[in-house]
């Protein structure tokens, strides 16, 4: 049996902006969908779980600005 050697792709970057805004633009509206619960909800527990992934979202949000600008020589 002959053993086959994978070759490795080429590294294709064109569509990595457009992959990182989307996640941008998704990762904003749950941030907007969590403070709309926060202002609706009473329960202190939940307002402070929603308040610390929302503050994770933005941590994630400036990494991912942060890849924006690093991919956007690559993109179209």
């Amino acid at each position: 049996m002959k053993r086959r050697r994978n070759k490795p792709t080429p590294d294709d970057r064109s569509d990595n902006a457009a992959r990182i805004q989307k996640n941008i633009n998704m990762t904003i509206h749950n941030m907007e969908a969590a403070d709309e619960m926060i202002a609706k909800t009473s329960d202190p527990k939940t307002k402070k779980a929603l308040m610390e992934k929302n503050e994770r979202r933005r941590q994630a949000l400036e990494g991912m600005r942060k890849e924006m600008r690093d991919e956007s020589p690559y993109s179209d």
